[in-house]
């Protein structure tokens, strides 16, 4: 028998980075020695403390039973406490808090909870690729917002059409940004709330890159704006701040209206996260501001980037400096797209990037390169590209 699978999952975009990595995995069996720049897969192991924390809470008989449907209550407390301390936001963690397994899950399944076919999403462009499929899965129309360098990548609300920003039901945004690295300020914020008021739109903030600031920017999270938490709700993960990517867990905040329909859909999906790795992400969050492990990450990412863009300068070639994230852009020299110049660096110089086109087509014209190896390959591959002929020529300027 043959099963056909159907048009909904037909209607998917390809996944990017699941090609990216098939490329990288076929020339590391070859035999090649590639230096993955492409994914933002954190390369630093879990704090001890947490992973002590999981280990303890393994051997708790209560944490081996079915979680409660919404989460444990206890992790949604210790949610509204980090914000307040790290933030100055109150939450309500009985309906202002849903317990996500990463936010990407979040993130793609908003637009079924909270958007009826043929509304109208705000997607910024460029942007993480998976918003795509929830829009896709929501089967919702997309309007593509433009995020442009000389904005510093963030949104400009006077640039939307009137008819577009009437229509629109939700807005996603995503700062410190995938991929540019750009950071949010308070006026921008100020002004996402204003335009979400005139129009009734609803916000997403993506804050996956929260902890993850550099040059003494401390991110803004969403939430500290007045009037925000009538407006959006903020996604944040543990995968970036406390290298617990493999671990799942994530968390929405805001909105209640919102924040109900997130937990609605999961009741009929998940039987939320195994206990005992709400446990550990407690363990996580309360210890935040006293291990000193996350100011130690951050720390790692500056001096890597720091590296990285001393050693590309050194021949002519000037990235879009992040001021948060993990992740530097690129121009890409004259006569080459995105993707033909991320070609040539996996095959000439063993360097796998992030064809910036990935992320929508104003993406065009950038590779994006992570900073989640050690700054020693990332000074390596600075030197690797660098010897290719495009920048010896001298005529590789964009």
């Amino acid at each position: 028998m043959h099963f056909e699978q159907s048009d909904l999952l037909k209607a998917l975009p390809k996944q990017f980075f699941a090609s990216l990595v098939a490329k990288v995995n076929a020339k590391i069996a070859a035999g090649d020695d590639v230096i993955n720049l492409g994914q933002g897969n954190p390369d630093l192991p879990t704090p001890e403390y947490i992973v002590t924390a999981m280990q303890q809470a393994t051997a708790v008989a209560g944490d081996h039973q079915y979680s409660a449907f919404r989460g444990e209550m206890r992790f949604k407390v210790a949610i509204a406490q980090f914000y307040l301390d790290t933030y100055g936001v109150t939450l309500d963690p009985a309906t202002e808090i849903a317990v996500l397994a990463g936010s990407k899950i979040g993130l793609v399944e908003l637009p079924w909870a909270l958007m009826n076919p043929g509304d109208t999403l705000l997607l910024p462009n460029p942007g993480y690729p998976d918003y795509w499929s929830g829009a896709a899965l929501g089967r919702v129309r997309v309007e593509e917002v433009r995020l442009m360098q000389e904005n510093d990548f963030l949104i400009d609300y006077t640039r939307i059409p009137e008819a577009v920003a009437q229509a629109a039901k939700l807005l996603y945004m995503n700062y410190p940004n995938n991929p540019t690295g750009a950071i949010a300020t308070h006026e921008f914020y100020d002004q996402t709330v204003a335009f979400a008021q005139q129009h009734q739109v609803g916000v997403v903030s993506d804050f996956a890159y929260g902890a993850i600031g550099f040059d003494g920017h401390q991110p803004l999270s969403f939430m500290q704006t007045p009037g925000a938490k009538a407006v959006g709700i903020e996604t944040y993960t543990f995968s970036k701040t406390f290298n617990m990517a493999g671990w799942r867990v994530g968390f929405a905040v805001g909105n209640a209206d919102m924040i109900e329909a997130i937990n609605l859909i999961q009741d009929h999906l998940f039987v939320s996260l195994f206990p005992a790795v709400q446990d550990a992400a407690i363990a996580a969050l309360q210890q935040y501001h006293t291990n000193g492990a996350v100011a130690q990450l951050v720390a790692v990412y500056q001096q890597r980037r720091d590296a990285f863009v001393k050693a590309v300068r050194a021949y002519n070639w000037e990235p879009y400096v992040p001021k948060g994230a993990f992740y530097v852009l690129m121009p890409v020299p004259k006569g080459f797209t995105s993707a033909t110049f991320a070609e040539m660096l996996l095959t000439s110089a063993n360097v796998a990037v992030a064809d910036a086109s990935g992320f929508g087509d104003a993406g065009e014209g950038y590779i994006r390169v992570s900073l989640t190896t050690d700054e020693a390959r990332l000074v390596e591959a600075a030197r690797r590209i660098g010897a290719l002929p495009v920048f010896q020529s001298g005529h590789a300027s964009s």
